[in-house]
């Protein structure tokens, strides 16, 4: 099995939303990596996007501007998947969201990965162990990353049945060493932790608009005002150790707030379905809950939204540093 120590080399399978992200801060951990892709296109865009990421975070500072090239050097780019993981130590599959997609690409691992490989999904939602050959189990992962992958430190681990614990703790050694602030789950749940919060938030903040109780600007306000910057410092858990847990439980003791349950004839809020069909899809479309037809808005040229570094790093570096209080 793989440890820390013998990981040289990754292959990142898949370069399209997350792929170039996620190559990126294995690279910028000093590791060889070798992106693949069935797309010529989506090679070239994968490129283009490294480098503008890469030239960005030496703009802000976040790397020194003579590190770019050999960074960006220490990435390329294989035309078959036996050419990217030939040699690899760590493969990480970033591809599509497609049950048939991945089942075909695992097959094709199954065929040409050595047993000592530590192989990694960042699935969203599908139980990779369902769906990867049996051989592959004892040495399978889940890294789910979050995204943009090169801006946010999340990244939630979890292991198949099959796998020993020092394969997780392995991966999980590896993405500290990279930046990443990695989160060990005893078993696999779709959406994991970070996705499922935030599912049960966005249920309720559709809940408001859609019965007239408030507008998005009230609800944006209210949270960046009271409990995100609060959850930033103590977290769900710790805070309600601070509050008192026996006031957790007299609030659902006494149904304190009753909490609407969606029809099931109801797949999505009214409110969001029309926002779609009118177009209003956010910042790529100009319009979204906001206004931004007068903003300019810079966009990579694999299409992605390119996002001010420094607002990132003002926000999560001080929560995340091994000197934060608590």
């Amino acid at each position: 099995m793989k440890t820390l120590q013998d990981i040289k080399k990754i292959a990142a399978l898949g370069a399209g939303t997350m792929g170039p992200g996620i190559a990126q801060v294995y690279a910028m951990g000093g590791y060889q990596v070798t992106m693949w892709t069935r797309s010529e296109a989506t090679r070239e865009k994968a490129k283009a996007a490294l480098r503008a990421q890469l030239d960005t975070f030496a703009q802000e500072g976040e790397i020194k501007a003579e590190d770019v090239e050999s960074i960006y050097a220490r990435v390329s780019f294989a035309m078959t998947v036996e050419e990217a993981v030939a040699g690899a130590d760590f493969i990480q599959e970033t591809i599509v969201e497609n049950r048939d997609a991945k089942a075909a690409l695992y097959q094709q691992l199954a065929a040409c990965v050595g047993p000592d490989v530590i192989i990694a999904s960042n699935t969203s939602a599908m139980n990779i162990f369902e769906i990867v050959p049996e051989q592959l189990l004892p040495q399978q992962l889940i890294c789910h990353w979050y995204s943009p992958p090169q801006l946010i430190p999340l990244v939630e681990v979890v292991k198949s049945e099959q796998a020993p614990q020092e394969l997780a703790d392995t991966a999980m050694a590896l993405l500290k060493k990279c930046g990443k602030t990695a989160v060990y789950m005893k078993k696999f749940i779709r959406g994991y932790i970070a996705n499922r919060l935030q599912q049960c938030i966005n249920q309720e903040v559709f809940y408001l608009l859609e019965h007239g109780y408030c507008d998005a600007e009230a609800i944006d306000l209210a949270v960046k005002a009271s409990f995100i910057p609060r959850a930033c410092v103590l977290g769900l858990c710790k805070r309600m150790d601070f509050g008192g847990v026996d006031m957790t439980a007299n609030n659902f003791r006494n149904h304190s707030y009753e909490m609407p349950h969606p029809p099931a004839d109801e797949p999505i809020p009214h409110v969001l379905e029309e926002m779609v069909d009118r177009g209003e899809l956010g910042i790529k479309t100009g319009k979204g809950f906001y206004d931004y037809s007068d903003v300019d808005i810079a966009v990579g040229s694999s299409g992605n939204i390119l996002i001010n570094i420094s607002l990132f790093h003002f926000l999560y570096l001080p929560i995340f540093s091994e000197s934060t209080a608590f």
